[in-house]
């Protein structure tokens, strides 16, 4: 039978009929997995996974025909997904089956109701791989549900049925209230994208042993193991013989060799010590490997291991826009020692770094942290975190660096404080990305090479985001005196960027305006975030009046090419009080503005990048500018 996907099959036009053995064979055959997590998701969680695992199995197999035709119970479904009468037929017996072995009957206990398991596996748990802790909570949502409503919840998220044949099959199924069965479902969030994750597939399992001190003989062992490997392969021969629907893929629960040799820590790779003297690229391929546990085997196996398949208490974050699957072969290591509390391994696998983390007494929880690093090279790839802890931020530096140092952002005129650095690895600083409260100060890092003076900041994530100073497009490192005079009153702004996946931050005073009443000359700044995936850039208008130690966003854009490369021009507007008492609406432009415009709450308008108009407080306007080759200019929101 030629594969199809279930949600592109068209509905039967014709009603209920005949269904033959061989082609309910073949079906199952096709939809194997996807019949055996329907009932795995429906059967009583108080089973236990690993019985759950194998009464799913035991029911799949049992939903084919003993005869050679079989009437359909049921018609094909219409609506969101469609099914063939095969498949209908044999998800109604798996779903009574299923439904069945949730209601106990009176005098037997629930387990001894279940069908005996088959195919039996001696010597071995079986279960599902874990999922995080989405998956956790909705496996929790789902075990306080009567069977009936956990059906319901699943033929609506995993089969995509309308509720009218979602009430059709319970009913066909024996339930006395379908209505109040979806009712119950409803309670639970929709979450179909879970309901198809590895924690709910009986099919790609994890094995352990059961009774392993009293086993004597290996070949019992070498048994169950050809036994668990044979659970989701030819548990339906083909009719006729010939492919299966995956071809010549490997089934999922099958070693494969890439993704073994990619869990492999004798094969992780290692650049040479002296690589970045003569890569033509200076990026983290070049790093060699550093820390006193490089050699240790076993903790570099557990940092594979985790980050393939992490563990309910293993807690798994990401920058947005970084996937966090396994590495698809073997990974580079960069560092592997003792971080404060903790042992750290980190990895790079051309696009990004995992840091893996563990508690150095013993202790049961591990961390994995993923972030995309994707064309870094140079100041953006010349530090990475390795711990935070006690409000302090610890970092491994590039091997091309010299000098590592610390510096108040909001201080322009200090003198940075040099910071130890031994093997790379820097003394701890204070982290901003871990202060609470007001802002008083803004600790950032300076590091320097053959190159320049880079500055970096910790915004929570494991590559600190670079800082920049100038016009979009020509700006430089803020570790200049004028650098760091443009960022200082602006140095608190950088919060709102935290843990958002940001590669760089640029600030670029566009504006300086004389203000009304005698009051002296205002700064507008723009401070523009990109991101490793491009998207989610932010841009960040900020006023600062003068005598005011710190600037004020006024106007911000999302997404927006305003303040960037691509389009270096900006336009923002602040309602004002002088100290006169008296209110304005300001507004400026980057210096090839026109004209500016004001309408709404304030009408103004005036030849240049700058406008002053008298307006009330509370007055609302709306910005419009041209440009010098009369492009219009709106203004930041």
């Amino acid at each position: 039978m030629q594969s199809q996907d279930l949600s592109q099959r068209k509905a039967p036009s014709a009603g209920p009929g005949p269904v033959d053995a061989e082609q309910a064979e073949a079906v199952l055959a096709e939809h194997y997995p996807r019949l055996v997590r329907l009932a795995y998701l429906v059967l009583p969680p108080g089973l236990g996974r690993g019985r759950r695992v194998l009464t799913a199995h035991a029911l799949a197999q049992r939903a084919l025909p003993r005869g050679r035709k079989q009437p359909a119970p049921i018609p094909a479904q219409g609506g969101g997904r469609a099914d063939d009468p095969g498949y209908a037929y044999l998800r109604d017996r798996v779903l009574r089956m299923a439904l069945a072995a949730a209601r106990p009957r009176r005098g037997l206990p629930r387990l001894a109701q279940l069908p005996p398991p088959l195919p039996q596996v001696w010597g071995l748990r079986l279960f599902p791989r874990s999922g995080g802790a989405d998956e956790l909570a909705l496996d929790q949502r789902l075990s306080t549900l009567s069977g009936p409503a956990r059906a319901a919840y699943v033929l609506r998220g995993l089969e995509q049925l309308p509720d009218t044949d979602i009430r059709k099959l319970l009913k066909a199924a024996g339930v006395s209230d379908p209505g109040g069965a979806l009712a119950s479902a409803n309670s639970v969030p929709a979450h179909p994208g879970l309901l198809s994750s590895p924690e709910f597939d009986p099919c790609t399992l994890q094995a352990r042993p059961t009774d392993l001190m009293r086993r004597r003989q290996h070949t019992k062992a070498a048994l169950a193991a050809a036994a668990a490997l044979a659970i989701c392969g030819a548990l339906v021969g083909l009719p006729g013989g010939g492919w299966g629907p995956d071809g010549a893929a490997a089934p999922v629960y099958a070693g494969n060799p890439a993704a073994e040799a990619a869990l492999d820590p004798g094969r992780l790779t290692r650049a040479a010590p002296d690589a970045w003297r003569t890569a033509d690229r200076t990026d983290f391929s070049v790093w060699p490997a550093r820390g006193p546990l490089t050699g240790d085997q076993a903790l570099l196996r557990r940092a594979l291991a985790v980050w393939a398949r992490p563990g309910r208490s293993v807690r798994v974050s990401a920058t947005p826009g970084t996937p966090t699957g396994g590495p698809a072969g073997p990974p580079q290591l960069l560092y592997a020692g003792e971080v404060d509390a903790a042992r750290v391994v980190l990895l790079y696998d051309g696009l990004r770094i995992a840091r893996y983390a563990e508690p150095k007494d013993g202790t049961q929880g591990a961390a994995v942290d993923f972030a995309r690093v994707d064309g870094a090279t140079g100041a953006g790839a010349s530090a990475l975190v390795l711990g935070r802890s006690d409000a302090n931020v610890r970092y491994l530096t590039a091997p091309w660096v010299t000098k590592a140092a610390q510096r108040d952002l909001t201080k322009p005129d200090s003198a940075a404080v040099p910071l130890p650095l031994a093997d790379g690895v820097t003394g701890p600083l204070a982290s901003p990305a871990l202060q609470s409260g007001g802002c008083a100060s803004w600790t950032v890092l300076q590091l320097t090479d053959a190159s320049g003076t880079h500055l970096g900041t910790d915004l929570g994530e494991l590559v600190p985001a670079r800082l920049t100073a100038g016009r979009p497009g020509a700006a430089k490192d803020a570790s200049g005196a004028r650098g760091l005079r443009t960022w200082a009153p602006f140095a608190c702004s950088l919060a709102a960027e935290r843990s958002a996946g940001v590669r760089s931050v640029n600030a670029w005073a566009f504006a300086e305006q004389p203000l009304p009443d005698g009051s002296g000359s205002g700064t507008w700044v723009c401070t523009r975030a990109e991101t490793w995936r491009g998207d989610g850039t932010a841009a960040l208008a900020q006023f600062r009046a003068p005598g005011g130690s710190a600037g004020a966003v006024v106007a911000k854009g999302a997404d927006v090419p305003a303040c960037g490369p691509r389009d270096p021009r900006v336009l923002a507007g602040v309602l004002w009080k002088s100290a006169g008492g008296n209110w304005y609406l300001l507004a400026a432009g980057s210096k090839d503005t026109a004209s500016i415009e004001a309408t709404g709450g304030v009408t103004a308008s005036g030849p240049g990048p700058l406008l002053v108009a008298r307006a009330e407080q509370g007055a609302r306007a709306e910005l419009r500018g041209v440009s010098a080759d009369g492009r219009e200019l709106s203004g930041l929101r």
